[in-house]
């Protein structure tokens, strides 16, 4: 395997690349979000991912085409409110995020949490399936799904397309989750291997307002892990630091 460097990027289901390196902004306040990512940008990051219960995509953007990086060279991330998690309200949420970007396209959007119900789930899937076709959107995703989650996508995606042909029902790109040594998931990992579903935070996305912290995130690259070393980070425990939406069974 080549050796990975901040330019380093994976190829989604879609067909379309995400940075393996993204820039976190959840909790980064406002005021400082276009600043940051400016930074971060002039760091090397080309990808950030925000949320629109974040409160920051509209600086976080502006902070994305601040170093006047051409725009196809960049990567940005947005999701579905957990609260917005029905067909009318995602798809309102899209065109929100467009409105408050001034982008022409989101690179990838995701569903928050599993919450809701069936129903609306696979309503608010239905509605990023739709901005895709509109051009709205290149790529979507999940976010905080469990395999059980996960798996009520996929039949729907599949009688979905049973229906009324392939691609109808979405292509799923990625599931973003909680993921470190004490929280290996990997009931969820084998779930998305099998499937090319990109798991973030394999996709990392480092989290920092402070400049020279942003710098030696970008850092990353500069060491390689053994058989040996990842043998050792198997800690066979489960231990979430934040929510865990993935064992909801609403």
């Amino acid at each position: 395997m080549a050796k990975l460097n901040i330019n380093s990027t994976v190829r989604m289901n879609s067909g379309y690349e995400i940075p393996l390196l993204g820039y976190g902004v959840y909790q980064t306040p406002m005021d400082v979000a276009e600043e940051v990512t400016a930074h971060a940008v002039k760091c090397g990051y080309r990808h950030a991912d925000s949320a629109a219960a974040y409160r920051n995509e509209a600086p976080t953007a502006a902070g994305l085409l601040k170093a006047q990086v051409p725009r196809s060279e960049l990567f940005f991330t947005s999701k579905v409110p957990p609260k917005a998690i029905n067909y009318d309200a995602a798809k309102a949420v899209v065109d929100e995020s467009l409105r408050l970007t001034g982008l022409d396209y989101i690179d990838l959007y995701l569903l928050h949490a599993p919450y809701g119900g069936r129903e609306n789930r696979l309503g608010a899937w239905k509605a990023l399936v739709e901005a895709v076709e509109a051009g709205k959107v290149r790529s979507i995703g999940v976010s905080n799904y469990g395999v059980h989650h996960l798996d009520e996508l996929e039949e729907w995606i599949k009688q979905t397309e049973e229906k009324e042909g392939k691609g109808k029902g979405g292509v799923l790109s990625v599931n973003q989750v909680e993921l470190h040594p004490w929280l290996a998931r990997d009931h969820i990992a084998e779930w998305c291997k099998k499937r090319a579903v990109i798991l973030e935070n394999f996709v990392i996305l480092p989290k920092s307002v402070t400049p020279a912290r942003i710098e030696e995130n970008s850092d990353i690259y500069d060491f390689e892990l053994s058989e040996g070393d990842m043998q050792v980070l198997k800690t066979e425990v489960y231990e979430p630091c934040a929510w865990d939406p993935t064992t909801s069974r609403d």
